[in-house]
């Protein structure tokens, strides 16, 4: 019997969530070119937690842009934390679904990238509260955006995959938490492209 809540849970622990992880070889410059716009917008980022890291490509890409950092990974799919481990020995990992993490202690920037349009609508308001309550300081989603829901089928899959306005219903749900910026990446970007992905930074004014 699985000891998930949902089955998009289920979905990214298992047989997809294997091949996910064998076909994600993202550009690292293209990861390095987004965050540095992203970073250039913070203050004093010594710590970074992501939610849902498949194998580091983003962390590697932060790790290269501030040498120094302190990393955290939460990360479900059993083969993508096996080689998270292998190239990335210093990050702190967290084997585990995002809906059953409890935060220990906060960081100063904390972010999903191509992670809440995963998750079960039914249970983003959890999520918001773990990534509210991990964070110190900035909270940034980088995820496909929509201004009302919608689901798209998602490689043949239907409930997979949810387009909306993450960083809005976050806002919505804390009332200190501040619009820092905002940004889209297009996939014909000359230089650095992304997936057609909107990225929104947000700051805790408590």
């Amino acid at each position: 019997m699985s000891n998930y809540k949902t089955e998009q849970e289920e979905f990214w622990v298992g047989k997809f969530g294997d091949d996910y992880t064998d076909r994600n070889q993202e550009n690292i410059a293209n990861n390095i070119c987004l965050f540095s716009k992203i970073f250039s917008h913070t203050q004093n980022i010594e710590t970074v937690i992501e939610f849902g890291s498949n194998i580091g490509l983003n962390l590697r890409s932060i790790k290269q842009i501030i040498p120094e950092i302190k990393l955290s990974a939460i990360e479900i799919n059993e083969k993508a934390v096996k080689i998270l481990k292998e190239i990335n020995k210093d990050i702190e990992i967290y084997h585990q679904s995002i809906l059953d993490f409890n935060p220990d202690y906060s960081r100063d920037f904390v972010f999903t990238k191509g992670v809440l349009i995963h998750i079960d609508p039914k249970s983003l308001n959890h999520v918001y509260e773990l990534l509210y309550k991990t964070s110190n300081k900035y909270i940034c989603v980088i995820e496909y955006y929509n201004p009302s829901p919608t689901e798209v089928i998602y490689r043949q899959h239907e409930g997979k995959l949810f387009k909306r306005d993450f960083a809005g219903e976050l806002m919505d749900k804390y009332k200190d938490l501040k619009l820092v910026d905002y940004g889209f990446i297009y996939h014909r970007d000359n230089n650095f492209p992304q997936d057609d992905v909107n990225w929104f930074l947000m700051e805790k004014l408590n």
